[in-house]
């Protein structure tokens, strides 16, 4: 996961953005609970997409409290009173984290390879106990870490094919967030589109780089240019539909928050990041 799936802050209202706030503390919190301080640095924005989902499908939400930041104790910041609906999206963020450092090690050469190693290594505690807490979600991410390295190892791979490894990862890990049948249905094919979502934007993010490396990318045969309208347009595709599939979930809470992430967030992202490689190119 790459940090893509955000909010667009300046559409939110104040209360709307602290709760936005809370969540993300929240998870950070759990991070540091089940696997150890130094794991809370390796947070992202994806996964409070995730925890948002799941509180926003549960049942009941115990509300929010006043605290003090762990890493920064003169920070006030609030948290939600309770913790049970972190624990999925605490758990994916340690085991994707985990193999996306194994495909550094297999990637990466020299020092960033050494650092890799290093890295792996340093996880593997925590790797170890989220897999046995949500074995399914190891299963999901072998799978896909498996599926992603086979459609890169082929020179002639294409950006469909590039991108369904982490389609599919994610359209297996989202119905996760509920037990509701509808809802888990409507999660599967959101889950599909915000990993194809995903795939694409850093794709286009990553190509002079990988170029240079000589890493693998489907789009590197085009022109900036090139790359640039054929993912743009494939990102719009995605984002509508996107916006259709939310509308089916049954939300009971943070409606706006989530809305504001698929309506506004997507499209404001993947401008951002656009921008950004006009900008340096």
């Amino acid at each position: 996961m790459f940090g893509f799936i955000r909010v667009a802050k300046p559409e939110l209202r104040i209360k709307e953005y602290d709760l936005y706030k809370a969540v993300y503390c929240s998870l950070c919190k759990r991070l540091g609970k089940d696997y150890g301080f130094f794991s809370r640095f390796i947070l992202n924005y994806d996964f409070t997409f995730t925890a948002l989902l799941e509180l926003a499908l549960a049942d009941n939400f115990g509300g929010v409290k006043g605290g003090r930041c762990v890493c920064n104790p003169f920070k006030k910041c609030n948290y939600c009173k309770s913790d049970d609906g972190f624990g999925l999206s605490a758990a994916a963020l340690i085991i994707l984290s985990y193999y996306k450092v194994a495909d550094d090690v297999d990637d990466e050469r020299h020092f960033k390879r050494l650092i890799a190693k290093m890295l792996k290594a340093f996880m593997k505690g925590a790797y170890k106990k989220a897999k046995g807490n949500y074995p399914q979600v190891e299963i999901i991410a072998a799978e896909y870490y498996n599926n992603q390295r086979c459609a890169e190892a082929n020179t002639e791979c294409d950006l469909d094919t590039a991108a369904e490894p982490t389609s599919k990862m994610l359209s297996q890990l989202l119905p996760l967030c509920t037990e509701n049948g509808n809802d888990k249905t409507a999660l599967e094919f959101l889950g599909r589109l915000i990993g194809r979502y995903i795939y694409l934007l850093d794709a286009l993010c990553d190509r002079e780089r990988d170029i240079k490396n000589g890493a693998f990318n489907p789009l590197k045969q085009l022109s900036l240019t090139e790359a640039k309208e054929k993912t743009e347009q494939q990102l719009y595709i995605v984002i509508n539909q996107a916006e259709k599939t939310f509308e089916l979930l049954n939300i009971k809470r943070f409606k706006n928050i989530l809305g504001n992430i698929i309506y506004v967030g997507l499209e404001d992202t993947m401008k951002t990041e656009i921008n950004r490689l006009e900008k340096n190119k």
